[in-house]
């Protein structure tokens, strides 16, 4: 089913479809965080994508719940965004021998998945509470407060001394 597709003909299609989205992206994530967590150096940073390891294993467990509540299957949907972006995470830390330039470019790829997984929950909650599913939508809340936290985490790092370090390599 793609964004066009005459499968999502309602809101509340739309609304599942896009939860679909999420959930195979925050799978996908879960499965990239050890890659990520192996090739940072610094351990603070390492700290964090464990830390955000297992945050993910409890969102994904909030979207099962929302699956329930709401009465569908759960199950994901391919998500050529998240798979562009871990992608590009693969390929760009291939590429990097320097490892204080390696963390910096493991944030700025820690914070691309932080935002799209941003704009897909500020999304749902707002559609969840417009479908009147104000459950749903506490625990989409849930989730999008957790991103906000990593993403907030990820910029004290890289200003405080993951890019300093890389600038100075």
């Amino acid at each position: 089913m793609g964004w066009f597709s005459k499968d999502i003909q309602t809101m509340d299609d739309l609304f599942v479809h896009t939860l679909r989205d999420i959930y195979y992206a925050e799978n996908q994530i879960l499965k990239a965080l050890p890659t990520m967590i192996d090739k940072a150096s610094d351990a603070q940073l390492k700290d964090s994508f464990a830390a955000h390891q297992r945050e993910t294993e409890g969102q994904i467990s909030r979207l099962e719940e929302v699956f329930r509540l709401h009465g569908v299957d759960v199950k994901g949907v391919d998500c050529p965004a998240i798979d562009g972006i871990l992608e590009e995470t693969d390929e760009i830390s291939r590429e990097i021998a320097d490892k204080k330039v390696l963390d910096a470019a493991l944030i700025a790829a820690g914070q691309a998945v932080e935002h799209y997984e941003m704009t897909r929950y500020g999304t749902l909650v707002a559609w969840a509470k417009q479908l009147g599913r104000n459950d749903c939508a506490a625990l989409l809340q849930k989730n999008l407060d957790e991103e906000k936290a990593a993403d907030t985490k990820l910029t004290s790092l890289a200003e405080a001394r993951i890019n300093l370090r890389a600038v100075s390599a």
